[in-house]
Formats: C-alpha cells, sequence, structure tokens
C-alpha cells in the first residue's frame, strides 16, 4: 500500500478520506522533526510538509521512493522544487483557499495603517481619558479615492484588486508579465512599470512570491521612489522586503507607515519596529481562520488522491 508521511499533527479532519484509502503516518501531537522525517523518509511515497519544513536536496536524495511533495501552503520557498522535478517528484501547493483571506488581511492592513486603528487602540488603553480627541486629533487617510499599487498579480494580487475597487481606489499593478486587455478590463487595473507604481502610489502592497528575483524587490532605492506619505503592505513573504532599509525609510520619514504580516529574519520583526506608532503589525495570520486551515488540509488531501488516483486536479507547482 502507498505509504504517506505528514509532518504536522494538525487540522486531522481534512484528511479523513485520506487516511480511508491509504498508510498515513502522523505525529502524536506535535510536528515531526526534520531528523525524524529524515530517517523515517526511505519508507514512503509521499511527503505532506508543513509551510516551514524544508524539503531540501539531502532529504530528496535520501528518499528512493518518494513521488510526491504536498506542501500545505501557497508558497514552496521551503521545498527545492528544481531538484524535486529533475528526480520526476510531483511537488504540490494550496494556493484557492489562501486566496481570500490573505486578500482580505492586506485590505484589513491597509485600512488599520490608514486610520490608525491599532495605534487609537493602544493609545486609548493606554492612556485613557488622558487621550487627546478631538476634530484635528488621530487624523488619517481616507482609503477612497487613492491609488493602490499591487507588486504581483497572481490570484491575491487580483483577490485585492477587487476589494480595492469596491473600495472606491484606483489600482495599477507590475507583473512579471502584463495581463491580457480583456484581464484588465474586467480587474479595472492598468499596468505599470515598477518605477512608476512606486512613484505614483498611495500604497504599495506586495503580493508576489519569493523567488531569487523577489528578494528585496523592496529596498533602499525602492523605497526613496515611493511618496512621503506611502504606506507599504506586506502579506507575502518577509524577504521582498529589505526590512533594515525600511526601518530607516520610517524613521527619516522617507515613507509614512507600514503594514506587516511577514518579516525578514523570522517570525519576528526588527525591534525597531516594534516602537513605531505607524507600522502595523501581525504574525503570519494570513490565513489564520480555523475555516481557512481545514480547506487547506482537505486540498493537500485532494492533491495527494489526485496525483495517485487522477480523478482529480492537482495544483502541481510547475517550475521553482
Amino acid at each position: 500500500m502507498t505509504k504517506i508521511l505528514v509532518t504536522y499533527d494538525m487540522f486531522r479532519e481534512g484528511f479523513t478520506e485520506l487516511e480511508s484509502k491509504y498508510d498515513v503516518t502522523f505525529p502524536d501531537g506535535r510536528d515531526f522533526t526534520y531528523e525524524e522525517v529524515f530517517e523515517m523518509i526511505p519508507e514512503y511515497d509521499v511527503l505532506c510538509s508543513m509551510f516551514d519544513f524544508p524539503v531540501n536536496k539531502e532529504l530528496i536524495d535520501h528518499a528512493p521512493d518518494l513521488k510526491m511533495v504536498a506542501n500545505y501552503a501557497v508558497g514552496y520557498n521551503n521545498i527545492d522544487v528544481a531538484y524535486c522535478l529533475e528526480k520526476g517528484i510531483t511537488v504540490a501547493n494550496t494556493p484557492d483557499p489562501v486566496t481570500a483571506p490573505t486578500a482580505n488581511l492586506a485590505l484589513g492592513l491597509m485600512i488599520d495603517t490608514a486610520r490608525r486603528i491599532t495605534e487609537c487602540d493602544r493609545k486609548l488603553r493606554t492612556l485613557g481619558k488622558d487621550m487627546k480627541i478631538g476634530v484635528l486629533e488621530n487624523l488619517g487617510v481616507n482609503i477612497t479615492g487613492q491609488t493602490l499599487g499591487i507588486i504581483g498579480m497572481g490570484r491575491i494580487g487580483k483577490a485585492l484588486a477587487k476589494r480595492a475597487n469596491a473600495c472606491g481606489m484606483e489600482v495599477i499593478y507590475h507583473n512579471r508579465r502584463q495581463l491580457y486587455v480583456d484581464e484588465e478590463t474586467k480587474l479595472n487595473v492598468t499596468y505599470a512599470s515598477m518605477e512608476e507604481l512606486l512613484a505614483k502610489s498611495d500604497f504599495v502592497s506586495l503580493n508576489a512570491p519569493y523567488t531569487p528575483d523577489t528578494y528585496h524587490i523592496i529596498g533602499e532605492e525602492e523605497l526613496k521612489q515611493m511618496k512621503p506619505s506611502a504606506i507599504l503592505i506586506n502579506t507575502a513573504r518577509g524577504p521582498l522586503v529589505d526590512e533594515q532599509a525600511l526601518v530607516k525609510a520610517l524613521q527619516d520619514g522617507t515613507i509614512h507607515g507600514a503594514g506587516l504580516d511577514v518579516f525578514e529574519f523570522g517570525d519576528y520583526p526588527l525591534p525597531e519596529l516594534l516602537e513605531m506608532d505607524n507600522v502595523v503589525l501581525t504574525p503570519h495570520i494570513g490565513t489564520q481562520t480555523l475555516d481557512v486551515r481545514i480547506v487547506m488540509a482537505r486540498t493537500v488531501c485532494n492533491n495527494v488522491i489526485g496525483f495517485l488516483e487522477g480523478d482529480r486536479p492537482v495544483s502541481r507547482v510547475m517550475r521553482p
């Protein structure tokens, strides 16, 4: 019987169908360590990996029967995709379930940062009746009528564009390839060069995958091209932004603010960002709702069954 190894012990209800058909191994109450998976993997045909579990050349070479890696995430920078494809191993991800919640969070961070919601909440809790409240206090920015620049017009970028349009924003975008004219018309978006987007946008949202080409796509020079009133939003991957350059840009007023769900150096931001009222921070919660997490698990399950049985679509990763 086909043997499937799952590195994480979460959302088991999403794996019911898979468990009914195949020999599936889960950790008990915790995630498997890399060392544990390395010892076990030679016996398995399929690996279901969490987004932070490294599927590297060393592990792949130690898995002679491995035919598929099904990642519990839309991103796959934890996997050596090029080497998997070279070895004939299929890689799959979970793009569809994460689209709406991640786009919703990006819009939420835009509104929160622009309207100073978190800042005002914090001040009211801390200062109480000593907080200044008046016509000219706590002024923010109305996103309606503002220009949103989206970098990366994939599923999430398109979903965010629809939400921004509903809020009365003008949407421009930059992408690896320009969309077809009919799709631009349908989405009510306009293509711009990177330079044009940075110069014109009141909000810049990063929605691109993390690749060698997108590493530090926003760095010191790009930040200098943005408006002093601009707000940067990142719900994609931390290393897309040079975080030290961002700290400096926020400190010296090169840009106005930032809403960040991901950070360059891991799970936590640089300490300077924690002290800034014009920065809203969330701990990588783009898909952090129970219903979405269960659907993601079912998508992993469907990817595996579709690969093994050919009876349903598989969200294949076709290139690194």
